[in-house]
């Protein structure tokens, strides 16, 4: 006895007509496919804000960057009163 009530030998039959109409090279592209959608998936379960804060994080950085560029050209084009 097999999964379900299907034996061990209907397994196999039915694997190798699988085979046979899909062929080997479009299974193991079909199961790649599927490995990369299950990681993909698993990946956006983890933590769905945490990408959210990183990119927030990622933009933050060079405009703070840019604000204090920004300020030291402005004290750099200022005449000193001194």
């Amino acid at each position: 006895m097999g999964i379900g009530g299907i034996s061990m030998w209907q397994l196999l039959i039915l694997l190798l007509i699988v085979v046979l109409v899909f062929g080997t090279k479009r299974l193991r592209n079909m199961g790649g496919d599927l490995g990369a959608a299950v990681k993909g998936f698993r990946k956006g379960m983890e933590d769905p804000g945490n990408e959210a804060e990183e990119k927030l994080e990622a933009d933050q950085i060079p405009s703070e960057k840019r604000s204090n560029a920004a300020s030291e050209e402005s004290a750099k084009s200022k005449p000193s009163s001194t």
